[in-house]
């Protein structure tokens, strides 16, 4: 299985026109608003919402809210990465797809945005 994950200190995230091509591909219409803050900032850039709910923080799409953890296996955002390479790398982020037995139970882990693949197994203590 592919798993898509950052492997830079920063965070996962994808270029605007990644997500849109994402958003594209489940089928989810959307709304976009430019939004600008004075200083250059990762706060710069558009805000997403579902369509025809603009400026409505009940329907906001964030990027997190489709790519926690397991959802880093969804064949579309693969597809996407695949397909634009360095250009679907959001802020900070340098997006790498790495290979994951089918049968593994694995979760991603992140320290200060950098992260990688791990085997669930059991702790105590």
């Amino acid at each position: 299985m592919k798993v898509v994950i950052n492997t830079c200190f920063g965070g996962f995230g994808l270029s605007d026109e990644a997500f849109e091509k994402f958003l594209e591909r489940k089928g989810i219409a959307f709304d976009k608003v430019e939004v600008e803050v004075e200083e250059k900032s990762w706060l710069n850039g558009p805000t997403y919402f579902n369509a025809g709910h603009a400026g409505d923080d009940d329907h906001s799409l964030w990027q997190h809210q489709f790519f926690e953890n397991q959802n880093r296996s969804d064949p579309d955002l693969i597809s996407v990465i695949e397909e634009m390479g360095e250009a679907a790398y959001g802020w900070a982020s340098e997006l790498t797809i790495v290979e994951v037995p089918d049968d593994a139970k694995w979760h991603i882990h992140e320290y200060d945005g950098l992260e990688h693949v791990a085997e669930d197994h059991r702790i105590w203590g």
